[in-house]
């Protein structure tokens, strides 16, 4: 059959119980994400973009783009970005009505999850909370999330991940983190991935993706360290029987020529991008791989005639400059400002939608080898003939050896360096 006939075939079978229920007369694909890691793993050497959706202009580019290179994509927002103390108008009770409004109006035929990212727990007040919040965003139509209690020491990690993954759907995606991103302190060890990974899999959890502290950070790179593509890949040899994918996180600050190399030489199939979609939205300069450029004074170059309107951006300038943000924190002001920017002339925002477009574009293609990944995920959902894939491996350890009491031993043994505390960004 052609792929249009196997796209007609997926939508009937593939769309998961809470997107069929919210919006049954759809034309849109949306999936679960395990459905984008099988995409991945079947095109070989290859990630997708799970692009952070933190303005619509941002969405609809990244699916334009998407589109366009027939791959398969994850539009995702942070707890951060987009939970109850959210600095973005997309949020997660949102995400997925924009996502399912634009891929039918641009007759978008792609596989696409919509990923709730690092559903923070910082700490364990955190989990009742947690436990009436996270059915409500898959009732609005998340269809994978990343349960990020990274933040806390490895036997809490584990134990919350144990906790919160009975009110996560067995057909979604899920993916967990072990290490919190810091660049180059305190980065992961295969011990510690080894401790969560077989830890969930005697409770019979198998996460999709594991994210990493591989060298890396969030926002604005601030220097050349970037991912460190060996460590990556020895974590990911020692989890191979596990079936786990890799997660790539705080890609904006990392050349292409070593996305290219976390791509080729690891398991990865996820690699998250934010901070440089929000840059090229608004219209500021940025290399060729999403950093934003500051001036000598640490002030962003506005590219005339790009992005946003000159007024509007000098608006934004001044606002932020009475906030006391610079930087990295002028992520702020999308929640601020995203009203205004969708009240700009239509080629305004088309010049802001192409520009995005185009970067992501130019990244699944020459950068993470997602081309031509779309067909791929439409023939997973026809060999399972459902929207639920199952996990990508069963149970390998006893459970008898993970109980509460052991887990707490086990982490107590773990030698393991988490660098500095503090309040990472996320």
């Amino acid at each position: 059959m052609s792929y249009a006939q196997d796209f007609e075939k997926a939508l009937e079978i593939g769309r998961p119980p809470n997107i069929s229920a919210l919006f049954p007369n759809s034309k849109a694909l949306l999936v679960s994400g395990k459905v984008i890691d099988r995409a991945m793993l079947a095109k070989g050497k290859a990630m997708t973009m799970a692009a952070n959706g933190r303005s619509h202009i941002v969405i609809r580019g990244a699916l334009r783009a998407a589109q366009k290179a027939r791959a398969a994509i994850i539009i995702e927002i942070a707890r951060s970005e987009g939970g109850a103390s959210a600095y973005c108008a997309t949020n997660y009770w949102n995400i997925a009505r924009q996502v399912n409004a634009i891929c039918n109006e641009l007759a978008i035929t792609v596989p696409v999850a919509i990923h709730a990212d690092h559903y923070g727990i910082k700490k364990k007040d955190d989990l009742p909370y947690a436990r009436t919040e996270i059915p409500s965003i898959f009732d609005a139509g998340i269809t994978s999330i990343a349960i990020d209690a990274s933040h806390m020491p490895d036997d809490e990690n584990l134990l919350a991940n144990i906790e919160l993954a009975r009110f996560v759907p067995t057909w979604a995606g899920y993916e967990t983190e072990v290490g919190e991103i810091k660049g180059k302190l305190g980065l992961s060890t295969p011990e510690e991935a080894l401790f969560i990974i077989q830890g969930l899999n005697a409770h019979n959890i198998f996460p999709d993706w594991i994210a990493l502290n591989n060298g890396t950070t969030h926002g604005i790179e601030a220097s050349a360290q970037g991912i460190n593509v060996e460590l990556t890949a020895e974590i990911h040899d020692a989890l191979a029987g596990y079936g786990i994918s890799g997660a790539q996180h705080g890609t904006s600050g990392n050349n292409s020529d070593r996305l290219r190399a976390i791509a080729a030489r690891t398991r990865t199939t996820k690699a998250n991008v934010a901070t440089a979609l929000q840059m090229i939205s608004w219209g500021l300069e940025v290399n060729d791989y999403g950093n934003a450029i500051q001036d000598e004074n640490g002030e962003f170059i506005k590219v005339k005639g790009e992005g946003v309107t000159e007024d509007l951006w000098q608006e934004m300038r001044e606002y932020a400059a009475r906030q006391g943000w610079k930087g990295g924190n002028y992520k702020k002001l999308n929640i601020v400002f995203e009203n205004k920017i969708m009240g700009q002339p239509a080629h305004v925002r088309e010049r802001m939608t192409r520009r995005v477009e185009d970067f992501v574009y130019t990244m699944l293609v020459e950068v993470f080898n997602a081309g031509d990944s779309a067909r791929h995920g439409v023939e997973a959902i026809l060999e399972a003939g459902s929207f639920d894939l199952g996990p990508k491996t069963g149970r390998i350890d006893p459970p008898e050896e993970w109980t509460e009491e052991k887990i707490r031993e086990r982490a107590a043994a773990l030698d393991t360096d988490k660098g500095p505390r503090g309040d990472f960004d996320d």
